[in-house]
This record gives structure tokens, C-alpha cells and sequence, in this order.
């Protein structure tokens, strides 16, 4: 049994099995099993055996290898596994023939390599960084931007399956805050297979379609010119006409090169959400939302929980990105199959590429924050088994039909923020018509290659297609209001939905669904809203509440107002304090908070965006008050809300009442919600 800790000391463990029937086999020159010159022996062992995972961009497939007869008189499948591995490894096109661990839990296969990612407290020096670092005799290869005293580092070579036991001795070092070996996963894309029926009304086979995004409203103001779209995806068709001139800091994360150009036969997907986002509509072609944006195009073919990832997201940041579209994520399950045991498994986010989507949400854009946005998945599963798409900050875009239903695939949750349409299945089993059109249509890689022999295809679908043609929404809205921040983005986009299907819908009092989030996106609305948002706060009225809650491990997250921040950690983690401060050209109105803290008991400020409460990690807070203070104080209601250790339901208080103890003794807060609102 191997172990391997997200989030620190007191984090999340997962447990590593090795597998008694699997062997991951690398090539040399990284090429396709199937393309390389391999001994009569080799090749009957690859024709015998079944893949079960794969990582073309390594060039490594994981096969499982089928015991001969009965298991007792064979001696086991590991002796078959071993049998194989020894004779592959005599190979010479082949680099290795390794050991497979899984997921004790989900039996999902998991890669390791001789790397770690480790992050140092902010406090500990350079000197003493570098110490560790040679004490456990690790190379450095790079030192992290994205993160305090956070480095990518590697053992030496043959080190194996020992960087298990290299990463728990690092982590019980009291300077360090966060180790684990570089593992990897395999990253599934959200795609699952008329027109432009997205954008606006059309009519398909004689039916009128009218379950559209509004787009043609929000072009009125801004076709995205300024904003640069990052799609992270796989390989991407450069030289389309769709994106001619409009191509920006290219870069291949998993090559670390800058030509992010298709490189394997199935490098597809990632042109067709590009084009979703930002084509330019050329006659008979296809547009994106934001057909005059940028495309920062990356290629990213590494697994889960790569460094590259992260890197992936730090290029972008670095390099001008106002939105990162992902259409990417953990293995879903089968989504018409509700016994399928994949539906039920975790996938958590690395602490490497935690840090770096922290990264963007505060550094990108010059400091106001870059907007992500996941593809919610297409399970038919809870998004809060994915640690990608439910991670605070970002925007999960779930998928939504051509009759303005729920498309049948689509992942579902708390995490659910907006709805887009995209390609949907009939399903009789689940009482589902079949929809109206084949699907979205967008661009596709030129000639032979790609989905179809055209330069487009017309049906892409998935939340894969509905992840970038909201990314393309949240570009026009930044265009009409660069100062915006990702937090800002999110309270717009809620209140610019449509709140379709609201007979099945099952949204609550705050108008969410766990199905379509707020609703199907009103691209003109989101527009005109971030429109009015920009003009001064005295002469509109509008006043906007922002700031960011302090956790005891992790980075501050930011503030999305009357959302319960800190709900779906796994492990749930405590509340330190937080920061307000109101967004508005008025003086007068401010905010006077207190907290109650277990260290130095009831802490106060009046100062906007100063941090209140405690700094030390393993001190908590079980009480806070918010009041308004000014002479338009009178004007507005402060609401404020926190889930409380222990207790099901949620302690409730407003302007400046007490939520929580104001005693030296109490119940911890995990997670808290702050919502201003004219009275």
C-alpha cells in the first residue's frame, strides 16, 4: 500500500494498490505500441494483452495481462504480469515495462514518476528550502512562480516506487506545507458527438428552434476584439482560416515547445472547442461566441495531476489571458448506466495544480483575476466527486438541449453554475426524447484529418462544447468591463440566466439548480449587465461586495457573494477569517467587522480589504458579525451565514447580529456565505 497527501499534513489521503495483472509499457521515442518495430515475443505479448489506459503523449500503454489456466496451478496473475515485464524489458524499442498502482478506492490507474512537487511555508528561507531539498538528494528542475517557495523536483533515476516513502518523509518535515509525488491520471474530454442553432433562432428539418443564448444581442456591444481566449485542450489547427491573425502565445505544455499543433492521430477535440469560443463566422463556416477574440491555444496531452497542467495554467496567466476554457477532467462514468461504480469516485485536485488555478484567479489580468471554466462532465454524475470542476473560483458549465431541457449526460451538483446549449442523446430508458438537431457545429481540423473530411463538423456536443462557448460569453462581458474580477464574473452570469425546464428544474430559494445551475445563459443580458456594472457605483447605485476567505491550509479563496464558501473541501477545513471590502465610488458606506478567534479572542476592523481574524493555522474562529456603517448605511442589508461544526443546518445573522459564539468556546467554522443587498 502507497500513500500520497493533497492539501498538507492534515490533507487528503489517497491509497495506491499495485496491481497484480497490469504492466505499463513506455516505448522508446515515445511512439504508439502499435507503431513501433517490436521482437516476434514483444508482439505476441502486446496482441495478448488488453489496454486499459493510455498516455500517447509519454507514449505509454497500460495492459493487462491474462493469466494461462487456473490461478493456483499458474501461481497468480503476477506471475504471468512478471513473465511479461521481463520479456518486453529485453526489448530494444522498448524503454520500460513498469508495475501498475490503482486507486485502492476506485481501481482508476495511476502513473508515478520519480518527481515531486513541494511547497515550503512562505516564512522558511531560501537557505533552508535548498537544504531539504539536498537532504533527501532531489534535483531541483524548476522553482514554481505560482506559489511561495514551491518547487518541481526529481529523484534519482531508479528511485521507483521508494519516492512514496521520500514524499511522507518530506511532508513531516515542519517546513514544508504541501509534498507529493508527480502521479498521473488519464484526462478524459468532455465530448460526447443545425447549426449555429446556439446562437439564435433557426429553424432544423421544418421545427423552429428557440432555445438559444441571446448571442446576436450581446454582439451589439462587443464581438470580444481585446480579450484572448486560453483553450487548454489537446492539440489545436493552427493554420485554420477560422483563427487566421488571431493566434497568441502558443505552447505545447506537455513538448514544452510553442507549435500546440495537432501530433496524434486523435489530437482533434481541442480545434473544435476553439472553434466554439472565438471563429470568426467566416460565409458558410461557423462562429464562436466571441468571434473576434484572441485564441491563446495550448496543447496539454499529459495526464491528471502533471506538472504540465500546471504549467499550462501559469503560461496562460503569464502571457495575457482574460478567460481559460478547460473541456477536460477526471473519468466519467457511463452516463446511461447508474450501477456503474465509476460514478462514485473522487478525484482530487492536485496541491501543483491548485496553487497554479490560485495563480490565475489572483495574479492573472494584471491582478484582477483570470476566469476559469471547467466542463462540468458528462456522467450523468455529482460534480463534487471531481476536484477540478468543483473547485471554488471556477465557473462548471453543465450542458443544456435544443428544447431547453437538461442534456442527459450532463453532470449535476452544487458546483453547477450556468447552463449552455450543446449535442444531447434520446434515451428511452430514461424517458428522454431524442433531440432536435445532430449537434453544435464548429471548426475541425482541415482536410483528412478530424472528426469528419470537412473543415467543420456539426456535431460536437458534450459540456466539452458548452465549457468554451461560455468561456467566449465571459470574453464579451470582460470587453464591455475590463475590471471585472472572477468573482464579479460569476455574480453577473447568475444574474443573466434563463431558468429553463422550471417544472423539473428543482431550483431553490436562491434560484439554483442542481440540473442547470441559474439557468441557460443570456449571452445579451450578461453583456448589458457587465455594461452596467462599469458605470460608477454613485451615479448607478451599484455597489459591490468583494473580498476572500483565509482557510487553515491553501490559499485564500475568493469571495463569491451569498455563496457558501468552503462547503465541498474534502477534507472540510477550518475558517481563519477573511477580508471585505465594498467595490464603489460612494464614502459612504463601509463595513465594520469583528471575529472571534480562539487565540486572541474577538478581533475588529473598519479598514476595507484588511484581513480580520487569526493567522495561526492551527487556531480557528467561531463567530463573526458584519455591520455597515455610514450615512447610506440605511440603505442596504448585510447577510451573513456559516456552517458550523457539528451542526446540519446554518447558523443565520444580518447587520451586525452575532453568527456563531462571541465565548472563548464554540463551534468551528467550516464555511460562510456574505451577501449585501438594497433593502
Amino acid at each position: 500500500m502507497y500513500k500520497v497527501k493533497f492539501g498538507g499534513k492534515k490533507g487528503k489521503t489517497i491509497q495506491l494498490v499495485e496491481s497484480p495483472d497490469m504492466v505499463a509499457i513506455r516505448t522508446k521515442g515515445n511512439k504508439e505500441i502499435n507503431k513501433v518495430s517490436l521482437s516476434r515475443s514483444s508482439r505476441e505479448i502486446i496482441d495478448e494483452t488488453k489496454e486499459v489506459a493510455a498516455f500517447p503523449e509519454a507514449g505509454i500503454t497500460v495492459r493487462r495481462v491474462e493469466p494461462k489456466g487456473d490461478l493456483e496451478s499458474t501461481g497468480g496473475s503476477t506471475r504471468e504480469r512478471d513473465a511479461a515485464r521481463a520479456t518486453l524489458k529485453q526489448d530494444e524499442n522498448i524503454r520500460f515495462a513498469g508495475r501498475v498502482l490503482q486507486d485502492a478506492d476506485s481501481g482508476e490507474v495511476m502513473l508515478y514518476t520519480e518527481n515531486f512537487f513541494v511547497k515550503f511555508q512562505d516564512k522558511t528561507s531560501e537557505k533552508d528550502c535548498l537544504a531539504i531539498i539536498e537532504k533527501y538528494q532531489l534535483k531541483i528542475k524548476s522553482k514554481l512562480p505560482f506559489a511561495a517557495n514551491a518547487y518541481f523536483v526529481e529523484a534519482t533515476e531508479g528511485t521507483g516506487l521508494e519516492v512514496f516513502n521520500i514524499a511522507e518523509k518530506l511532508l513531516e518535515e515542519k517546513q514544508v506545507e504541501y509534498c507529493h509525488p508527480e502521479i498521473v491520471q488519464e484526462r478524459r474530454f468532455k465530448g460526447v458527438h443545425a447549426l449555429q442553432w446556439h446562437l439564435a433562432q433557426t429553424t432544423i428539418n421544418g421545427k423552429t428552434v428557440n432555445e438559444h443564448i441571446n448571442i446576436e444581442k450581446a454582439w451589439g456591444y462587443s464581438r470580444g476584439k481585446g480579450m484572448t481566449i486560453a483553450v487548454i485542450d489537446d492539440g489545436i489547427d493552427l493554420s485554420h482560416p477560422e483563427f487566421a491573425g488571431r493566434i497568441v502565445h502558443p505552447l505545447d505544455a506537455t513538448q514544452n515547445s510553442k507549435d500546440p499543433s495537432p501530433k496524434v492521430d486523435d489530437d482533434n477535440h481541442g480545434t473544435a472547442c476553439a472553434g466554439v469560443a472565438c471563429a470568426a463566422g467566416l460565409p458558410g463556416g461557423a462562429s464562436g461566441t466571441a468571434p473576434e477574440a484572441q485564441l491563446m491555444p495550448i496543447r496539454l496531452r499529459s495526464g491528471l495531476g502533471s506538472m504540465a497542467e500546471a504549467n499550462a495554467f501559469v503560461w496562460a496567466a503569464d502571457h495575457g489571458a482574460d478567460v481559460i476554457s478547460c473541456s477536460w477532467g477526471p473519468t466519467d462514468g457511463e452516463w446511461w448506466n447508474p450501477m456503474d461504480s465509476v460514478h462514485n469516485r473522487f478525484t482530487g485536485l492536485p496541491d501543483s495544480t491548485r496553487l497554479a488555478m490560485e495563480y490565475v484567479l489572483k495574479k492573472g489580468r494584471n491582478g484582477k483575476g483570470a476566469v476559469i471554466l471547467f466542463a462540468a462532465g458528462n456522467g450523468n454524475e455529482d460534480t463534487a466527486n471531481d476536484g477540478y470542476a468543483s473547485y471554488p473560483g471556477v465557473i462548471a458549465v453543465a450542458a443544456c438541449n435544443d428544447t431547453g431541457k437538461r442534456c442527459v449526460y450532463s453532470d449535476f451538483g452544487k458546483a453547477i453554475w450556468v447552463s449552455f446549449p450543446s449535442a444531447d442523446y434520446g434515451w428511452r430508458a430514461f424517458q428522454h426524447p431524442a433531440p432536435l438537431s445532430e449537434g453544435l457545429r464548429t471548426t475541425d481540423r482541415q482536410g483528412a484529418a478530424g472528426y469528419t473530411s470537412d473543415n467543420y463538423v456539426n456535431t460536437f456536443g458534450g459540456t466539452s462544447a458548452a465549457c468554451p462557448g461560455m468561456a467566449g460569453v465571459v470574453a464579451l462581458m470582460l470587453s464591455v468591463n475590463p475590471d471585472l474580477s472572477p468573482a464579479d464574473v460569476k455574480e453577473i452570469i447568475r444574474k443573466s440566466c434563463v431558468p429553463i425546464d422550471k417544472t423539473n428544474g428543482s431550483y431553490d430559494n436562491n434560484g439554483h439548480s442542481t440540473l442547470y445551475g441559474y439557468g441557460r445563459i443570456n449571452a445579451g443580458l450578461a453583456v448589458e449587465n457587465a455594461k452596467k456594472a462599469a458605470q460608477p457605483a454613485t451615479s448607478s447605485g451599484a455597489i459591490v461586495l468583494e473580498g476572500t476567505v483565509q482557510f487553515q491550509s491553501g490559499a485564500a479563496v475568493i469571495l463569491n457573494p451569498g455563496v457558501l464558501i468552503g462547503a465541498d473541501f474534502k477534507p472540510i477545513k477550518r475558517v481563519l477569517g477573511f477580508s471585505l471590502g465594498l467595490k464603489s465610488a460612494s464614502t459612504k458606506l463601509n463595513l465594520y467587522c469583528q471575529v472571534n478567534t480562539s487565540s486572541e479572542g474577538i478581533i475588529e476592523s473598519r479598514t476595507a480589504g484588511a484581513f480580520v481574524g487569526t493567522t495561526n493555522k492551527r487556531r480557528r474562529i467561531m463567530g463573526f458579525a458584519i455591520s455597515l456603517e455610514g450615512s447610506e448605511a440605511g440603505k442596504y442589508d448585510i447577510l451573513y451565514s456559516a456552517r458550523l461544526k457539528g451542526r446540519k443546518t446554518l447558523a443565520k445573522a444580518k447587520n451586525g447580529k452575532w453568527c456563531g459564539s462571541t465565548k472563548k468556546s464554540g463551534r468551528t467554522v467550516e464555511a460562510l456565505a456574505v451577501q449585501l443587498k438594497a433593502k
